[in-house]
């Protein structure tokens, strides 16, 4: 058996971005007429909701823009993903984070109801990972087998995810896992992303799905924490060939040789230049690009050189 150790990745950035104009002053997360408030991009308050999969790393990036726009308060909602989308049709909320972009329905909707086009862009390459308990005897699978899992086929490991319905981890196992078929009677849910850790981590036959970002960063100590209860699977690649399994580290991620890869994107319903665009373009640049990568997100807007490195066995 070959196991893949996925590569390296080397940073080829040049530099911090430094300033506090220029975050505002680049047009990548939209613009337009200024609103006549007392807001600007370094001065006021945005509430956003974000996809609760991604809160370790959400969070970090938070603390990293408020530390450098002080007078810029973003407060996060984390939840599951469909409650994100539907906070974005009212108008306390401006901006979600989540694993999809808009349908062309949901433009319409946002033209006809607020006069607007929502600004939408990928910002990182996100995966779900499979976990399973330290006295697991199997940590190696192919999609076949959490197939089986999920819809109820095998009744020897106990699935669990961070709810049954509306979060973007249950989406993606419906349809990129289970090709639309409904998840089995036996797949248990927790309350959250750390709740899923908690589960696998007392029940031996349990199979947990969690976003990469809870458990990617080895210098977090609560990752490290996480990582002690529980052990990473590996997954059959899906572009190696021959029987590589490749566990969700962020060459394997950039390459597609992990099966469960998905996108972050921001959704931003803001046409003039406030902290909401203030604080996506920080996301889309150098600092918070830097914060996925140390997340084991494969940032979508950074150039990256990728060195293999294989050890057979």
């Amino acid at each position: 058996m070959k196991a893949h150790f996925g590569g390296l990745l080397i940073m080829q950035g040049k530099g911090i971005l430094i300033g506090l104009v220029a975050s505002w002053l680049i047009a990548g997360c939209g613009g337009g007429a200024t609103k006549g408030t007392q807001e600007s991009p370094i001065n006021g308050t945005i509430n956003i909701s974000v996809d609760e999969s991604f809160r370790p790393v959400i969070d970090s990036e938070i603390k990293v823009f408020e530390s450098s726009f002080p007078n810029a308060k973003i407060i996060p909602h984390y939840k599951a993903e469909a409650q994100c989308l539907r906070d974005l049709t009212t108008d306390s909320t401006r901006m979600v984070l989540v694993t999809r972009g808009l349908t062309l329905d949901e433009e319409k909707f946002y033209n006809d109801s607020f006069h607007l086009q929502p600004s939408v862009k990928v910002l990182a390459y996100d995966a779900i990972a499979v976990i399973v308990n330290k006295s697991s005897k199997d940590s190696i699978f192919e999609i076949k087998d959490l197939q089986n899992m999920l819809n109820g086929t095998d009744v020897t490991h106990q699935p669990v995810m961070d709810g049954v319905s509306e979060t973007s981890t249950v989406r993606f196992a419906i349809d990129s896992i289970l090709r639309g078929q409904p998840l089995g009677k036996n797949v248990t849910a927790a309350r959250s992303s750390e709740g899923v850790i908690d589960y696998v981590a007392a029940h031996p036959k349990a199979i947990g799905f969690i976003g990469v970002s809870w458990i990617g960063d080895l210098g977090d100590t609560t990752h490290s924490s996480f990582l002690s209860k529980i052990n990473i699977a590996s997954l059959r690649c899906t572009s190696c060939g021959g029987e590589t399994y490749v566990k969700p580290y962020q060459a394997n991620i950039a390459l597609k040789r992990y099966p469960l890869v998905r996108s972050l994107y921001y959704i931003l319903k803001e046409n003039w230049s406030g902290v909401g665009n203030n604080f996506c373009n920080f996301l889309l640049y150098e600092r918070g690009q830097l914060i996925f990568y140390k997340a084991y997100l494969y940032p979508a807007n950074m150039p990256f050189e990728i060195r293999d490195a294989q050890i057979h066995q």
